[in-house]
């Protein structure tokens, strides 16, 4: 069964009918550009072909039901209910499921952005691997919100409809991520990745050629879990917050490399060390996005490598498991890989020539086994297309 198959099959155990329509939206693989979101900088996602998938049908009363496969029991509230459920940035815990928060937050921001409609159902089933940092999440946000800005006719835009998923995820299920991982499900297109400016929201469709290049990016996902409501994520963006103070700025995106010598001797070895990632991590954005352009993908391996040890040693996000699947695949003869997400956990990437596939993914495999760590999932992917109405 197809996991479009799985959300028809669970809406029509839901409700015993046939949906208004489906709708479905990926997760996304950043290739480089780590924190730097929320820090109004530059970064240079691609969706996946992992999918979200929401089947939809109205209802004929004001409520709202959510089921998933992940779940047991459907979660339903009435419409109007929904500002009670999520008080705007109270930082209390969802009185909801965490699941049932994405999709229930989702209809809640458009709400609060002025679209109204009748009750719906929806059900949802994903291949979105979970807590591996690939955006499953922004998958759910992205899939509910093409559904309800069609059935709600609100007639929003796609980076309307990322920043109601972004709001979303900030203010209703309480993670404070950026936008990156809702424009990139909303706006990818294959073989292509989204260089985002965060502040101006401004994109950028980057050719990647991979195929052409006999190139692949593997997913190395070390099956340590990760959830960005949790501590290490938002004590990250309270440093990088304290370091653009001690700048005299609002942001870091406004701090050169240039400016890193005054910034050591402002603060605290932390704080710079953290502001020191962010700020290398943009030049690094960009300059992958030159050398793109220049070379093609084969040339950026070195930027990749950066990056990650950026994470490991300055923004210190990595893990072991992250570490070792990184050195492995480059000791294997991966042109580069970095941990990619917002660490702690998750997956790494590598870039491999197509015939290293298998070579690099038994040596990372068997690394994993030798060190007695859980098993990686190891799988490749390309640039896919954003949300979409399927049916």
């Amino acid at each position: 069964m197809t996991t479009q198959e799985a959300a028809l099959a669970l809406f029509a155990e839901l409700t015993d009918s046939a949906p208004a329509g489906i709708w479905s939206a990926p997760g996304r693989v950043n290739l480089i550009g780590e924190h730097t979101d929320y820090n109004d900088g530059f970064v240079l996602p691609f969706a996946i072909p992992h999918r979200t998938y929401a089947a939809v049908g109205i209802r004929e009363d004001l409520r709202i039901r959510v089921a998933s496969t992940f779940a047991e029991e459907p979660v339903e509230v009435a419409l109007d209910e929904l500002n009670a459920l999520f008080p705007t940035a109270s930082g209390a815990e969802p009185a909801v499921p965490e699941w049932a928060a994405y999709p229930l937050g989702v209809a809640w921001a458009l709400q609060l952005a002025g679209a109204t409609g009748t009750g719906v159902d929806i059900a949802i089933a994903s291949d979105v691997p979970v807590g591996a940092g690939l955006s499953s999440s922004a998958a759910i946000e992205g899939a509910a919100a093409g559904a309800l800005n069609d059935l709600w006719k609100a007639g929003l835009d796609r980076r309307a409809l990322a920043r109601i998923g972004r709001r979303a995820e900030n203010e209703a299920v309480g993670a404070p991520t950026g936008i990156m991982d809702q424009m990139a499900s909303m706006l990818g297109e294959r073989d292509r990745a989204l260089f985002l400016d965060c502040r101006t929201l401004e994109t950028d469709l980057v050719t990647l050629g991979m195929a052409d290049a006999g190139l692949e990016i593997l997913v190395m996902d070390t099956q340590v879990k990760h959830a960005h409501a949790t501590g290490g994520y938002g004590e990250r963006r309270a440093s990088c917050e304290r370091g653009a103070a001690l700048m005299g700025t609002t942001s870091l995106r406004d701090v050169s490399i240039d400016d890193l010598a005054r910034a050591e001797e402002v603060m605290d070895d932390v704080t710079f060390r953290r502001v020191r990632h962010i700020v290398t991590e943009n030049q690094r954005v960009l300059d992958t996005v030159r050398v793109l352009g220049e070379s093609g993908a084969r040339a950026i391996g070195d930027l990749l490598v950066a990056s990650h040890e950026s994470m490991r040693d300055d923004f210190e996000i990595s893990t072991p498991e992250l570490d070792l699947a990184v050195e492995t695949a480059l000791a294997a003869s991966a042109i580069g890989a970095r941990m990619t997400g917002g660490g702690f956990g998750g997956a790494a990437i590598a870039l491999v020539e197509h015939s290293a596939v298998e070579r690099v993914s038994s040596a990372v495999t068997a690394a994993f086994a030798a060190s007695g760590f859980t098993a990686p999932h190891i799988f490749s992917v390309a640039p896919a297309a954003g949300a979409h109405r399927d049916a």
